[in-house]
């Protein structure tokens, strides 16, 4: 087995050039020469100011880098792919800080061995250089009931630390508050991981093996494997197993929480989820805890302490009062949190009532004219024929398409037909084409059925009682062709339905000229130019719609939409010439 590939220059060089991206596109950060440290461009504004610095193995990205700026850390260090960070590189940092006037430095730091050896002495090494310092770990995994020595790990519930330290920070509060009140944050916090594949560090093989359709439950951010393994599930049904671990009272590590605690969620995508899945895991949570009777209070869904391409998702809820909601909705310029509602989720509404709608065209009554007749008789025809040739058009397009031409312009002939039967046809002719358009649009369906009702709609316009004569009905014509062509992107020569239409429209415009006498003529021509056009696309190299992506040389039938086109002028012409 080969390592996975990764989008990167080189192991070795992935890290730095990491960094440098982010520091690149924000404007806020800057590097510390030298080191693997995020630092913000402004550190002047820490003057008299607690600073927050934090930081762990790379890999988890935007953690702990995206996360630095005014209301949050004011630095983040970075290790190799989950590896600590040297001492020497944190003590940088601090001293950095330090210099900058800060009035004391605190360090938040997950809670694994190495961080906290390697962040334990830069912090002992900062105070004989005269630095106020404290630490806070993190360490709010939910997953094992009884956790060994090493207690439990430090997961996304990390990042709400970092807001919430970085608010207290930027109003002043001191070292020992800061610590103190988050302190008792961290007592409200819990998380939990799913998986449904491993992750690998750059150049080395996968972290674990999992089977093709199991899932692990507990793992760590550092391709830990988790406590349990199972068959996946639906997302509803994992949620529900995740929050029922988080909460069971039997479990040394679980978050307290019951009916009327508020919380806030944060719904983290370890790397490999797409953003669908994130946004169903989010929908199902949000239901699964109001269903217990806890109030959602703010919720964050997206990509905040990864895994590398893990394919997983951890869940973290913080039980929240108030003044915590407070601190977690201050401004802050980092630029991986969220731009977040400070409304509460749970009891807001969240469905707008569309604008009431006319009743359908189809469905209005309509009182006949003259022409009323004349139009039924052509209509009739017209769907009769499309249904002789169902299965001529379905032919045609089994070597273009799906084969389904046919089938859809037979279902638009169904759907007039029927209405025929309990209608009367209306004496406004632009009426009688808002009607057919409608109906098309519902029943035939597909690219075909979004044509059709284009045409018919943007012709309506143009046909009126009063306006009915043979020139009204040829701008009706030109206008619906240049609507088709304007939003469906196609043209004379591409082979499609609009080779038929264009050169039987473009003869039909002649009608604003022509004699009274000279106008069956004219629609003759029409007609003949419409078969024209339908026969010449068997020449036609396709350029648009589903036989576009055919080879040419495979494309030597006509175009079936242009075939349905020529059928339908030479249905009308035949229906128009069996009532003279």
């Amino acid at each position: 087995m080969e390592p996975k590939k990764k989008l990167i220059n080189s192991v070795d060089s992935c890290v730095d050039e990491a960094l440098c991206g982010l520091v690149r596109a924000s404007g806020g950060l800057s590097l510390l020469k030298g080191h693997r440290v995020v630092l913000r461009s402004d550190l002047d504004n820490l003057k008299g100011k607690v600073a927050l610095l934090s930081g762990g193995g790379s890999g988890h990205e935007p953690a702990h880098g995206g996360y630095v700026g005014a209301g949050m850390l004011s630095a983040a260090v970075a290790g190799g792919v989950f590896a600590s960070p040297p001492p020497a590189s944190i003590l940088a940092a601090i001293l950095s800080l330090h210099s900058a006037g800060a009035s004391g430095v605190l360090l938040i730091v997950k809670n694994y061995t190495g961080d906290r050896l390697n962040f334990g002495l830069a912090a002992e090494q900062a105070r004989n250089h005269g630095v106020a310092v404290d630490m806070v770990i993190v360490a709010e995994d939910c997953a094992f009931d009884q956790p060994s020595k090493a207690g439990r790990r430090g997961l996304c519930g990390t990042i709400f630390i970092h807001k919430l330290a970085g608010a207290l920070a930027e109003e002043g509060c001191s070292l020992d508050q800061i610590v103190s009140k988050v302190t008792e944050v961290l007592k409200g916090i819990g998380t939990l991981g799913v998986s449904l594949s491993p992750c690998s560090v750059p150049g080395c093989l996968p972290s674990f093996d999992l089977p093709p359709g199991d899932m692990e439950l507990g793992l760590g951010i550092h391709g830990e494997p988790g406590i349990k393994r199972s068959k996946v599930a639906p997302a509803d049904e994992v949620v529900k197993t995740m929050i029922d671990h988080m909460t069971n009272p039997d479990s040394q590590s679980h978050l307290p929480l019951k009916s009327g605690d508020s919380v806030v969620v944060c719904v983290n995508n370890l790397g490999a989820l797409s953003c669908l899945e994130v946004a169903v895991v989010t929908r199902a949570a949000i239901i699964c805890l109001e269903g217990r009777g806890v109030v959602v209070a703010r919720v964050m869904s997206g990509s905040f302490m990864t895994s590398l391409e893990m394919a997983g998702v951890s869940l973290t809820l913080m039980r929240a009062n108030q003044e915590t909601l407070r601190l977690f909705d201050a401004k802050t310029s980092a630029p991986a949190w969220p731009n977040l509602s400070s409304v509460c989720v749970s009891g807001r509404g969240y469905f707008t009532n569309p604008q009431a709608m006319s009743t359908r065209p189809q469905d209005d009554t309509h009182s006949e004219g003259p022409l009323s007749p004349v139009m039924c008789k052509a209509l009739e025809r017209v769907c009769s024929t499309l249904l002789e040739k169902q299965e001529e058009l379905n032919s045609l397009d089994r070597a273009a398409g799906d084969g389904d031409c046919g089938n859809t312009h037979a279902q638009a002939a169904r759907a007039i037909q029927e209405w025929l039967q309990d209608h009367v046809v209306p004496g406004c002719p632009g009426r009688l084409l808002s009607v057919l358009a409608g109906l098309v649009q519902e029943k035939m369906g597909g690219s075909s059925g979004a044509l059709y009702s284009l045409f018919l709609t943007a012709a309506a316009g143009h046909v009126t009682e009063g306006r009915s004569k043979a020139a009204a009905w040829a701008s009706a014509m030109h206008a619906g062709t240049q609507a088709m062509k304007r939003y469906g992107g196609a043209d004379t020569g591409d082979r499609t339905m609009l080779d038929a239409l264009c050169p039987a429209v473009d003869e039909l415009m002649k009608l604003t000229t022509a004699p009274p006498g000279g106008q069956m003529a004219v629609l003759q021509a029409a007609v003949q130019k419409a078969a024209s056009g339908a026969e010449s696309t068997r020449n036609l190299t396709a350029k648009a719609g589903r036989a576009s992506y055919i080879a040419a040389e495979r494309l030597t039938l006509p175009d079936p939409g242009a075939v349905a086109v020529a059928a339908i002028f030479r249905a009308v012409l035949e229906s128009l010439e069996g009532q003279k």
